[in-house]
């Protein structure tokens, strides 16, 4: 077998091991293994030391060691693709699926499913703390559905790991909120997310480490829920990606997402918390134009909405403007 050729990048400022994970995609402590293993080279001269300062514009070189056998097995399970070619397949997740295998959860993921139709990039050099994730650029909780887009090669993980880290993605959500929806015009919610200090499953305004976060929430549609308080169909399009940011930002809102366990309470009206991801957009990896993805809504969400009383508006299957 042929040895595969290294992959070249150009450095940015910064330590190598975290510019490096950045540019790859990989863990930080994947990338240190490899630099210390001499799998790395700077300027064309190899280096062991993960802390080296890179000052920007330098040639990197990296030849990560060939994977072991994987411990993650493929799984035969249907996946609705939206979009698929060599670069990326996008695919609509059902609730219920969890991302990528992690401490606990070893099969019924994407990436199991996944795995059984095709070969994911450097399939154990995206094994790390928070799971075995090859080619996973973003997630989605696991009772969340919609879209997802996963990277076929190592190339297209590290311009779509740019894309998202560069904000040059639209995500748009739609949510059912619960609780007592007040506004009837779009509304921009700046409220950096954090750890929470005790409850440390959930994320919180404030919290442990805050970092910005920011949601512009519009309504579709609005119906009494029968206890002199509104229920509203919400658009949410984050302009960043913190962990459970739509559900802490509602929440936050005081209408937590209808059916959410963790920041509401759960509903008769839908098993999981009502939030599907609708549209996205991004840049192909390899063509740069944009690639506009929609994953319809679910009939779980379509028949809460129509159970509580409402119909389901036409615009919400249309995109936003840009």
């Amino acid at each position: 077998m042929s040895t595969p050729a290294p992959l070249q990048f150009t450095g940015t400022p910064g330590r190598l091991d975290a510019v490096l994970a950045a540019l790859c995609g990989a863990s930080r402590s994947q990338v240190a293994g490899w630099i210390e293993g001499g799998h790395v080279c700077v300027g064309g001269q190899p280096v062991t030391k993960p802390s080296l300062k890179l000052r920007g514009g330098e040639a990197l070189s990296v030849r990560p060691p060939p994977p072991p056998e994987a411990a993650v097995q493929p799984e035969d399970r249907p996946l609705d693709v939206l979009y698929e070619d060599e670069h990326l397949i996008a695919v609509n997740k059902p609730p219920g699926m969890v991302t990528h295998p992690a401490p606990g959860v070893s099969s019924g993921t994407l990436v199991n499913a996944l795995l059984g139709r095709m070969r994911l990039p450097q399939q154990t050099g995206f094994d790390g703390p928070d799971g075995y994730r090859p080619g996973i650029v973003h997630r989605l909780d696991r009772d969340t559905s919609g879209v997802i887009v996963v990277a076929k090669t190592v190339a297209a993980h590290a311009r779509l790991a740019d894309a998202f880290k560069a904000r040059e993605t639209q995500k748009v959500y739609l949510a059912i909120a619960a609780g007592g929806w007040r506004a009837q015009a779009p509304v921009q919610v700046d409220a950096p997310v954090g750890r929470h200090p005790v409850q440390r499953q959930r994320m919180t305004v404030g919290g442990a480490h805050p970092r910005e976060a920011q949601t512009l929430m519009t309504p579709l549609a609005a119906l009494p829920d029968g206890h002199g308080r509104t229920l509203a169909l919400v658009r949410a399009q984050p302009r960043t990606g913190r962990t459970h940011q739509i559900r802490v930002h509602l929440a936050h809102l005081g209408s937590p997402i209808l059916g959410d366990p963790v920041y509401g309470r759960p509903s008769a009206h839908i098993p999981r918390h009502a939030l599907h991801a609708h549209f996205l957009t991004l840049p192909h990896p390899a063509t740069g134009r944009p690639l506009h993805l929609h994953a319809p809504a679910p009939e779980d969400l379509l028949s809460a909405w129509i159970a509580l009383g409402g119909e389901w508006p036409a615009q919400a299957e249309t995109p936003p403007r840009a």
